[in-house]
C-alpha cells in the first residue's frame, strides 16, 4: 500500500530503529502478514487493550490471552476486512482535511518495555496543531457501522479511547489524532491528549502489565468474563472436536456456574411465558385495529415485518441436490445437556 502523503516518498526506516520519542520500529508497514501475526504475539498490541479493559463484549480477556499463546482464535469478518480497505481513504481524507502529512509506519514496542506494542495506522509528520503545538503524534484510523453512530456524538468512545492512549503510551506522545467513518458517509475527527487522562494511563499500564505477567507469561488464563456467546465461539474455535470427560471435582467453579446456569434457565423461562402472555393480551386488545393509543398518542401496534424466506431443505437436497450441495453450508454448534439429577437445585 502505498504511502499517504502531501509530500515525496521517503524511504522506509529500519526495523530496530527508534521512530518515535519511545517507541522502535519491529516491522515496517508492508511487514508478511504472517510475520506481523508472529511479531504481535511478544507484546500486547492497542487492539488488546480495550478487551483486557472489559470494553468490548465481542473480545473477552481470554480470546487475548489464547492468541498470545499462539492459538488461532482470530474470527475477524466483514467488519474488520471493510476496516482494512477504507484505512486507506479515510487517512487521506484527514490528512487533506488539516492539509498535514502522514505516513504508514508498522508494528512499534517501547524502548524498554518490549511487551508494550502497537501498530500504528499513520504518523503524522506535520501535526495541524498550533504551531506552538509541534509535537510528534499520530494518527489513529476507524470505521464503524451506522448503529454505533451515537456512540461518536460525544467524541471518541471508551474502547477507542483506551486504544489511543495504549499508543500514546508506547510511542510517548502529548497527543494523538483520531479519524472515523461511520456507515460509509459519516466522518468525525478529533484529539486525545495525555495531559488530560493521566490517572487512565497509569491504570491501563498496570492493568496491561498485570495481564502479560500474571496470565501469558505465567500461562494462567484469566476467569472467563465478559459476553457468553463471544465465549462460547471461542471454545468452540480452541476444542472443534470433543471426546471424553473431565472430572469437575478439580474444578470448583464447575457446579456453582452449574446451579446459576440452572437459575437462570427457569427465570429466562419463566420471563419467555411471562412475555408472551403479556404480549397475547396486548394483541387482544387490539381487535381488529393496528394500533393502540393511550391519551391520543400511539402507545403500540403491529406492523408487518419481512421475515427471511422459509426454506425446504429436505425438497431441496431431494430435487435439486447441486443446488444443496453448492448453497447450504454446515453450521456446527453445541448446546449445554444437563443430567437430570443435576437439573434444578442439587
Amino acid at each position: 500500500m502505498p504511502e499517504t502523503a502531501q509530500a515525496g516518498a521517503t524511504t522506509a526506516p529500519a526495523a530496530g530503529r527508534r521512530i518515535t520519542p519511545t517507541g522502535r520500529l519491529i516491522l515496517p508497514a508492508d511487514a508478511d502478514r504472517t510475520a506481523w501475526l508472529t511479531a504481535r504475539r511478544g507484546g500486547l498490541g492497542s487492539s488488546d487493550l480495550p478487551a483486557i479493559l472489559g470494553l468490548v463484549e465481542q473480545n473477552p480477556p481470554l480470546k487475548v490471552y489464547y492468541d498470545k499463546l499462539g492459538h488461532d482464535v482470530d474470527d475477524a469478518g466483514e467488519a474488520a476486512y471493510w476496516g482494512t480497505v477504507n484505512e486507506e481513504a479515510v487517512a487521506r481524507r484527514w490528512a487533506m482535511q488539516n492539509r498535514s502529512v502522514i505516513r504508514r509506519v508498522g508494528l512499534v514496542a517501547h524502548v524498554d518495555h518490549s511487551h508494550w506494542m502497537t501498530t500504528l495506522d499513520r504518523r503524522v509528520t506535520e501535526c495541524p496543531l498550533d504551531s506552538d503545538e509541534q509535537a510528534p503524534c499520530a494518527l489513529e484510523i476507524k470505521t464503524r457501522s451506522a448503529f454505533k453512530s451515537a456512540q461518536w456524538h460525544a467524541g471518541a468512545p471508551d474502547d477507542v479511547i483506551a486504544q489511543v492512549l495504549w499508543q500514546i503510551i508506547v510511542n510517548g506522545y502529548e497527543h494523538m489524532h483520531y479519524a472515523v467513518l461511520i456507515g460509509g458517509n459519516e466522518y468525525h475527527q478529533g484529539t486525545v491528549r495525555a495531559d488530560q487522562y493521566a490517572d487512565v494511563i497509569a491504570d491501563i499500564t498496570t492493568a496491561a502489565d498485570k495481564f502479560w505477567f500474571e496470565h501469558v507469561q505465567a500461562q494462567v488464563p484469566p476467569d472467563p468474563t465478559g459476553n457468553g456467546e463471544a465465549l462460547a465461539r471461542l471454545f468452540r474455535r480452541l476444542h472443534p472436536a470433543r471426546s471424553g470427560a473431565v472430572d469437575v471435582d478439580r474444578h470448583p467453579d464447575a457446579l456453582d456456574a452449574l446451579a446459576d446456569y440452572n437459575r437462570h434457565q427457569r427465570a429466562e423461562s419463566t420471563a419467555k411465558k411471562a412475555k408472551n402472555t403479556a404480549k397475547a393480551r396486548m394483541i387482544a386488545v387490539l381487535g381488529d385495529a393496528q394500533e393502540a393509543r393511550i391519551g391520543g398518542e400511539r402507545a403500540y401496534g403491529l406492523e408487518p415485518t419481512n421475515a427471511a424466506p422459509r426454506v425446504d431443505l429436505e425438497l431441496l437436497a431431494e430435487r435439486w441436490p447441486d443446488a444443496y450441495a453448492a448453497c447450504v453450508q454446515p453450521n456446527p454448534t453445541e448446546r449445554i445437556t444437563i443430567a437430570s439429577q443435576y437439573k434444578g437445585d442439587f
